[in-house]
């Protein structure tokens, strides 16, 4: 059973001051948004807070998600007596940078810190007695296109934090939290995601993707828009207007990650087939991309856990990786081939050992699941973060220039000597879905 880290402690708290301006659409201005907790600092321009009530949007800010009750302030901001606390800030669509001044305590403390749809952000440790500054970016989105209409989402969808009105962040460490400093950063270079399950920001545990991990190995000077979702296709990614979106949202200097056919695979129309239409429409996401400047990357597709009695793994994609291939040679397009990459990695686990990759959980793990849950195509946070390993270990070995956007400190990985369970300890989240993600 995984622990969720709850007691009973409860706190009445209230916010003192408020800064939000509402304009003609119902939506707050976009300019910068600061918050002190505890004492006052001299001389700056930050919303004080010394006390906790939840988020409403009347407010327009505040703790989220029923967590105000798990914070304890102090003289030098608030610490976190039950984890999670969400704090969110009522925001347009945008980019922003987040800066969190944390304090430390008399003993080494943990800072972890997660953004709307459980996006990893930070997960480090500071010295004791020790104040540490850092800056994340952050994309806020909605459905709206420029130019009219909307993108098409799916119902689970609608309540996903990646949809709403707002920035969210998710505080999981032992590090008090002094303040937070949001301010919209208009150009900045994005990284857009375009993918199906095995990509998106899977929303609720125990489910998890690379591309909601790839962020805490960049730098603030990139932010990563993650458009992928639950089910997608190439040809529904583009029906749902994504691509549309997407693509009203690219500049030079963007970068476009396209990887699909899990569910391509299953289409069997009469244009259906990894050489057809798969095949065109991988070629017009390349040119969306280049049509306005931004430089696109084809990742071909992750593998699924299927292993033979040989103790290889059995291979189910068909020739659905050679498209994306053919497609990257015929173009000149980077290429991750997460095919070959991911079959090393299954296999240096093992069939066993590979399973902690996976949401494989035995019934009553998480509230909720009154089954086992035995999924081998989608992962758990720690699988997803050593996929996002892989990516960012090929964006390095092939030298693409992405490699300026990644921090010095990344280790170097292997897949042939990936990393075991055992030294995983990113805590849990504790927005929960028993029902796996559409597609497979």
């Amino acid at each position: 059973m995984i622990s969720l880290l709850i007691n009973s402690k409860k706190r009445i708290v209230a916010f003192i001051t408020v800064v939000v301006s509402f304009v003609a659409n119902g939506q707050t201005e976009d300019i910068p948004t600061n918050f002190v907790f505890g004492t006052p600092i001299a001389n700056t321009e930050y919303t004080v807070v010394d006390s906790s009530q939840p988020y409403t949007e009347q407010l327009g800010y505040g703790f989220d998600f029923n967590t105000s009750k798990n914070v304890q302030f102090h003289h030098n901001g608030f610490s976190i007596d039950r984890a999670p606390v969400y704090f969110s800030v009522m925001k347009p669509e945008g980019n922003y940078k987040v800066k969190i001044d944390f304090e430390g305590a008399e003993s080494a403390t943990t800072i972890i810190l997660k953004a709307e749809s459980r996006r990893l952000m930070l997960d480090t440790i500071i010295g004791p007695n020790t104040t540490f500054s850092k800056s994340v970016m952050i994309n806020v989105r909605t459905p709206k296109i420029i130019g009219g209409g909307e993108i098409t989402l799916k119902d689970r969808e609608l309540t996903y934090l990646n949809w709403d009105r707002k920035l969210t962040l998710e505080f999981l460490g032992t590090a008090k939290v002094r303040a937070i400093q949001v301010t919209p950063i208009p150009k900045i270079t994005s990284i857009f995601l375009a993918g199906d399950s095995t990509v998106t920001d899977q929303d609720l545990e125990p489910w998890a993707s690379w591309g909601q991990f790839i962020s805490r190995y960049l730098t603030d000077r990139v932010v990563v828009s993650n458009y992928a979702y639950s089910g997608a296709s190439l040809s529904s990614f583009k029906v749902s207007r994504r691509l549309e979106k997407i693509g009203s949202l690219l500049t030079k200097g963007d970068y476009l990650l396209i990887e699909f056919g899990h569910n391509d695979q299953k289409q069997k129309g009469e244009n259906d087939g990894p050489w057809l239409n798969y095949t065109k429409l991988l070629v017009e996401f390349v040119n969306t991309a280049r049509e306005k400047g931004a430089i696109p990357v084809l990742l071909t597709l992750v593998q699924r856990r299927y292993f033979g009695e040989d103790g290889k793994l059995n291979d189910t994609h068909g020739e659905y990786p050679d498209a994306v291939r053919s497609v990257a040679k015929k173009m000149n397009v980077p290429l991750i081939d997460l095919t070959k990459i991911t079959t090393m990695l299954y296999e240096s686990w093992g069939d066993d050992r590979s399973r902690k990759a996976f949401v494989q959980y035995p019934a009553n793990t998480f509230p909720g699941q009154n089954t086992a849950l035995e999924d081998n195509t989608h992962f758990n946070a720690f699988g997803a973060n050593e996929i996002a390993l892989c990516v960012i270990q090929e964006i390095k070995r092939q030298g693409l220039p992405l490699e300026v956007f990644l921090k010095h400190t990344i280790p170097a990985y292997n897949p042939e000597f990936p990393n075991d369970i055992s030294q995983w300890t990113l805590p849990l989240s504790n927005r929960f879905e028993p029902t796996k993600p559409d597609g497979n």
